[in-house]
């Protein structure tokens, strides 16, 4: 049973509220809404729901955060994805399913699994600690000692015969990874129309109108407006441009940029058991993440670790749209130190995304100093797991924000309906400070 809704002024005839973007979080937000009785208009510059960043996610969906927050929201998503035909409400065509793996997160006893255990338990996240012994019997495929930290694959450290033992892994039963993201957000789509949503794609924004402090539409490319009295930047790694046109520009002390990533995709070799590969991992120690996909074949993404340059980008209408060679032997040099069997193509396959970054890597969900001028950004790769739920929370927010709520001294909180989590959305704040206890990643 949903929580009690926000309402929202009427806005006569013209759409209550414009969306910018229609990636999964921005469809998820016309869906959202569109439950609340609001008209929404989504505008893209693409041509479809999820032809952006989200059609390049890994769409991992896992709760290896390193906040109790970015814990407690994620656990409250998955529940949305195991009841996806549920929560959209209608069976029109094919939908997006949850693939239920589960995920090992290598643990080197000061690493990402020592800062997540205490947390799920604290929050009684379903977990296993593995010894070095039964991650050795779970994945017969892996070597199980130290190799880190990552290091460039051209230094002498990179080849050194590792001496120590992993301590085990941390052990996620529950996690996954959705196997169509962008047929995901599609549904989203659909879902929203069923309940009078619109959506117009191939349509830029250039300029966000403004009556004094309060936002009052947009213009178009081809110069016709729109006038609508709400308008929310989920433009992903088009946002920093977005929140420029609203004369937002350096008003938040959190910023966002947008950041070229990789995902290298090669086929797993056997083992022991006659299988390959077929769980998540996060791998720290090496520097990378791993998901199995179907064929046989695996995913590899950066962990960014700190020996690697991150390729940050003017725009992203302008970046290298094929994986380099570079990028291909640094991850598949990576996870051959892991799984000494891995044999490794000589053509680099894989994906380019595009990721909106956060300070901080951690997502501003928020408004703004421009009244009626919302924002749900810096997604940082990390967010496509979390997109029903902050949706919902964006909505609240949205609607408490409007009905007279001071968020910015008194933040809108959000219960989770599956798991009863209780989210102060304070913690997505644009104006907080550089969340140190953040893991700096993405991991799908």
């Amino acid at each position: 049973m949903r929580e009690k809704m926000h309402a929202f002024p009427s806005n006569g005839n013209l759409p209550d509220l414009i969306v910018i973007g229609a990636g999964v979080i921005g469809s998820a937000i016309a869906y959202e809404l569109s439950l609340r009785g609001r008209r929404t208009l989504n505008l893209d510059a693409l041509p479809a729901a999820g032809y952006g960043s989200t059609s390049c996610s890994s769409a991992i969906v896992r709760f290896s955060y390193s906040t109790p927050t970015g814990v407690s929201m994620a656990w409250e998503a998955l529940h949305y994805w195991q009841h996806w035909g549920d929560y959209l409400q209608h069976e029109d065509g094919p939908l997006a399913e949850l693939i239920t793996c589960g995920m090992a997160v290598l643990d080197t006893g000061s690493g990402l699994a020592s800062r997540v255990r205490p947390l799920f338990e604290q929050l009684g996240i379903p977990h296993e600690q593995w010894d070095r012994p039964t991650l050795q019997r779970k994945m017969p495929l892996l070597d199980t000692m130290l190799m880190g930290p990552p290091t460039p694959i051209d230094s002498d450290e990179f080849w050194a015969e590792p001496t120590q033992p992993l301590v085990g892994a941390l052990w996620m039963p529950d996690a996954g990874y959705v196997n169509d993201p962008q047929l995901a957000a599609r549904n989203l789509q659909r879902a929203a129309q069923t309940h009078g949503a619109e959506f117009q794609f191939n349509t830029r924004v250039v300029e966000v109108q403004r009556d004094g402090d309060r936002v009052t539409g947009v213009t178009l490319a081809d110069g016709s407006s729109i006038a609508a009295p709400i308008v929310i930047n989920v433009a992903g790694p088009d946002s920093g441009r977005v929140n420029d046109l609203a004369g937002l520009g350096g008003t938040m002390a959190i910023s966002t940029r947008p950041m070229r990533q990789e995902v290298h995709h090669l086929p797993s070799p056997l083992g022991s058991d006659g299988q390959p590969l077929n769980h998540l991992i996060a791998d720290d120690d090496t520097g990378i993440y791993v998901k199995p996909e179907a064929g046989g074949m695996l995913a590899i993404g950066s962990m960014e670790p700190a020996c690697d340059e991150l390729e940050w980008i003017e725009s992203p209408d302008d970046y290298a749209p094929r994986v380099s060679a570079e990028g291909w032997e640094r991850q598949t040099l990576r996870l051959a130190r892991r799984i000494p069997d891995l044999a490794i193509p000589n053509r680099p396959l894989g994906i380019v995304g595009i990721y909106d970054v956060a300070d901080d890597w951690i997502p501003i969900y928020d408004r703004t100093d421009l009244d009626g001028f919302y924002v749900a950004i810096g997604s940082s790769g990390n967010q496509f797991k979390n997109a029903p739920f902050a949706a919902h929370a964006m909505a609240e927010l949205i609607g408490a924000v409007e009905n007279g709520q001071d968020h910015d001294h008194d933040p809108v909180r959000v219960v989770g309906q599956y798991t009863g989590a209780e989210i102060d959305l304070g913690f997505f704040s644009r104006n907080r400070e550089i969340n140190r206890n953040s893991s700096f990643t993405v991991c799908g």
